[in-house]
């Protein structure tokens, strides 16, 4: 099972192992050499039937269900680059939602810290099925995508969430009204 990541300045996807995936909401604590982390909020869906290089208008039926989540990024010593593959890193929750769920324009995502709104979008902003199977036909030409895998689509870029001096933060989101993400981070 990959992750694939779909990042929002660049249309060449990465990928991450599924030891970064945390979906069960546990509290997480990284280890001295990350010195801060930066968040992207992600849209994500899961893959549903095996493809490659797959057309836009095609994409309807390679997944089934989405949700929202966040994708961390660590900036640690000595690293000139961003680190994506630490584990617990990709807070991608359940439950997942049909894909009917993104015609309702009243249905919003909001991403908060410390009870700070940080990120919201809501189905109206988004066009979410074109950017899904522009997202899906963009990361199926480099690789095959198979049942199981997940598509995270970035929707900011990643932005500075915390640093060593911040201590224990506090992440919830929202979708639909319904819980997703509950957990702190320490660094």
């Amino acid at each position: 099972m990959n992750i694939i990541v779909k990042h929002y300045s660049s249309s060449y996807p990465s990928f991450r192992p599924d030891t970064s995936w945390e979906r069960e909401n546990r509290d997480v604590y990284y280890p001295d050499c990350v010195q801060s982390l930066f968040f992207a909020p992600v849209l994500f869906v899961r893959i549903a039937k095996t493809g490659k290089a797959i057309g836009p208008q095609f994409a309807s039926r390679y997944y089934d269900a989405f949700n929202f989540g966040v994708l961390l990024y660590a900036n640690c010593e000595d690293s000139a680059s961003f680190v994506s593959s630490l584990d617990h890193s990709s807070f991608l929750p359940f439950p997942l939602y049909n894909p009917i769920v993104a015609e309702g324009a009243g249905n919003e995502y909001i991403l908060k810290k410390d009870e700070k709104l940080i990120f919201s979008t809501s189905c109206a902003d988004l066009d979410i099925k074109s950017l899904i199977a522009d997202s899906l036909a963009e990361a199926s030409v480099l690789s095959s995508l198979r049942i199981g895998d997940i598509l995270a689509i970035e929707l900011n870029s990643p932005e500075l969430l915390c640093s060593k001096r911040d201590g224990t933060i506090k992440i919830k989101s929202s979708f639909c009204d319904n819980e997703g993400l509950d957990f702190k981070i320490q660094i």
